[in-house]
């Protein structure tokens, strides 16, 4: 199955309809009972996170009755949700707001990932920043766009390769395992500039634009990464599982790693990550 403009455009439209109604009324205006802990302290779930992935999610049902859905807040009550995504025909993965920790601490860094996969392939995807109503639009094998709020579009491209100390990266050490964390800590001092930015949006919109050079994480799941991934790699970039393999919708172990080319790939996999 093929995604049309009409799509792609319907699927803008729910976004940006979640973050005027849902997401950023509450920014900065959230109470103690609209945010709840899920697994830890800094794993939250809000009412924006609900609302809007029940918005999006009613959408895409009316129009794709027979699609699968996997939304990350549909996942932490039914973990089953993510079975079958590997298989499905046509899937639609959806993070309402990435970067939650920093959306409840009226941090402007969250954003919303909607991904579309087709018999296992990634064909789509979104990244939303409600805050600017700018979104990044990658279709597969048609390159990747900004699409601002005021219509406006323009290509994107990675960044240009350079040598390891010039380079300006993102690797979530903190959902390593704790025997690596010091170890992975200690190498990004190795480059010019080292960032945490605790979402997958902002990470990915950053590597996609050329703006740094590397993001990496040991944490995977769907809809951190679907569209991110297919963003990145639409704009020119390298993206691959720490062991070399093309990262699959359905899997969340292995870990990942985006860079601008696979020289600078390999480089940080054995420099930074010290994996042979």
């Amino acid at each position: 199955m093929s995604f049309s403009d009409t799509d792609i455009d319907f699927l803008l439209a729910i976004v940006r309809e979640a973050g005027v109604h849902d997401i950023m009324p509450r920014f900065r205006n959230l109470g103690s009972a609209d945010i709840s802990e899920k697994a830890s302290s800094v794993d939250l779930v809000t009412e924006a996170d609900l609302d809007a992935e029940k918005r999006i999610t009613a959408a895409i049902r009316a129009r794709f009755p027979s699609a699968h859905i996997v939304g990350e807040e549909a996942y932490a009550a039914d973990p089953g949700v993510i079975d079958g995504l590997a298989e499905a025909p046509l899937a639609f993965v959806i993070d309402p707001v990435d970067g939650t920790f920093n959306f409840a601490s009226g941090l402007p860094a969250f954003g919303t990932l909607l991904a579309v996969t087709v018999a296992g392939e990634t064909v789509a995807g979104l990244i939303h920043d409600p805050v600017l109503g700018d979104t990044l639009v990658a279709v597969k094998g048609a390159g990747a766009r900004l699409r601002r709020y005021d219509g406006q579009t323009m290509p994107i491209r990675v960044a240009a390769p350079v040598d390891l100390g010039e380079m300006v990266g993102i690797f979530s050490w903190g959902h390593s395992a704790p025997a690596r964390r010091p170890l992975i800590a200690a190498n990004m001092s190795r480059i010019r500039m080292a960032l945490s930015l605790n979402c997958s949006a902002h990470e990915y919109w950053l590597a996609a634009t050329g703006k740094v050079h590397f993001i990496g994480h040991e944490k995977l799941m769907p809809w951190d990464h679907l569209a991110g991934v297919l963003v990145h790699q639409e704009a020119g970039g390298h993206t691959a599982k720490l062991d070399g393999t093309p990262y699959r919708p359905g899997e969340t172990t292995g870990g990942i790693l985006s860079a601008p080319d696979l020289d600078s790939w390999t480089m940080i996999r054995r420099e930074i990550l010290a994996l042979d």
